[in-house]
């Protein structure tokens, strides 16, 4: 167990670390970008999923399915 867990941290966990090194950055700002980064996407997910039913919603409202000739 112990070497398994080495091995993620090592190879695994230290993708920030090695990427800041590699680009001259601190690690800092990299692990913020991620964070950020995963953040936006997140909710840019959740606003198209809001806004397409927002669309249907309003669809639904509009074109209502009319059972009779009577009912305009």
């Amino acid at each position: 167990m112990y070497n398994l867990r080495h091995f993620f941290e090592r190879h695994g966990f230290y993708v920030c670390a090695r990427l800041a090194d590699r680009l001259g950055m601190r690690t800092k700002n990299v692990r913020i970008f991620f964070v950020y980064a995963t953040f936006a996407t997140a909710g840019i997910g959740f606003f198209i999923y809001l806004t397409l039913a927002f669309w249907l919603r309003l669809k639904d409202l509009i074109y209502t399915k009319r059972t009779s000739v009577f009912d305009i």
